[in-house]
């Protein structure tokens, strides 16, 4: 992508945007989404969505999947005891995803599971069915935390991180 559409695609966006294209309710259905999900195993699940990167990160040379670490970091989706956290970022200006495993379930997990969920949200993302595809995700996440990290017993899922979807 040239240099300069990029920069421009990232500074005309903003959160706003983000909540204009999932709207108000479908934050809170993918909420919903994630509380569900995680009710049914020990992970955790973060969404961000991220309109567009600022100046400063732009002029570093910042790639969405650096980006996508940077957050993982942030929203401490490492820090959970079976060390089980899961991002599902989007990056609207490039209409970029990155998935990040911590490495509790990344060592479960081919490559192509990653990749496969990916392509099935980007299919959604380019008919601008954004709610759709990150639900989709969040199943598909799910699915493979059940698998790997089921809830034991009667013990619910302790919920170390916050369901609700961040906006950048």
């Amino acid at each position: 992508m040239n240099t300069l559409i990029r920069w421009a695609r990232h500074l005309w966006l903003d959160a706003a945007d983000a909540r204009r294209i999932l709207t108000v309710p479908g934050l809170a259905r993918l909420e919903l989404a994630v509380q569900a999900s995680e009710a049914r195993h020990m992970g955790e699940l973060r969404l961000c969505i991220e309109a567009g990167m600022g100046a400063l990160t732009l002029s570093r040379g910042v790639s969405p999947r650096q980006r996508a670490i940077s957050l993982f970091s942030q929203l401490r989706v490492w820090d959970t005891e079976h060390n089980n956290g899961v991002l599902i970022y989007l990056l609207l200006a490039e209409r970029r995803i990155e998935i990040l495993a911590d490495r509790g379930l990344q060592k479960h997990i081919p490559n192509e599971t990653w990749q496969a969920i990916t392509a099935a949200l980007a299919v959604s993302l380019q008919a601008d069915q954004y709610e759709a595809g990150l639900t989709a995700a969040v199943s598909e996440v799910g699915k493979l935390l059940r698998q790997h990290f089921p809830c034991d017993g009667p013990q619910p899922n302790a919920n170390e991180l916050p369901d609700a979807v961040v906006l950048i």
